[in-house]
């Protein structure tokens, strides 16, 4: 059912100098993301890998945790040894209390 487990951080967890990689869709990053995040879309993420750091903290986030564990396997298949899983997604980082910005003009919210 799962695969093999990948290296995560929590939101609480995550240095100000980490390179948040977002893989949301265009809709959930407009509605809410962290600042200074990256946006690239999952299905972008193999046409588009070398604008992923090889150096420093790479910190991969979606809605809930899914999606991102999925990239994080593949960047980890594909060399990158410095990229985590955030755990439990744009969620926890909510809930964290963790800042969220909006691209709307709406209030900041994770869809």
């Amino acid at each position: 059912m799962f695969g093999p487990k990948v290296p995560a951080v929590h939101a609480g967890e995550v240095d100000e100098g980490a390179y948040l990689l977002d893989v949301r869709e265009d809709d959930e990053w407009v509605a809410g993301h962290a600042p200074g995040a990256h946006h690239l879309p999952m299905m972008e993420i193999p046409a588009r890998m070398a604008e992923v750091p090889t150096e420093g903290d790479v910190v991969v986030v979606c809605r809930s945790g899914g999606r991102s564990a999925q990239v994080v396997a593949y960047l980890v298949n594909n060399g990158w040894d410095n990229a985590r899983n955030l755990d439990g997604g744009m969620q926890s980082w909510q809930a964290a209390g963790r800042p969220l910005v909006s691209e709307d003009g709406q209030p900041a919210r994770v869809v």
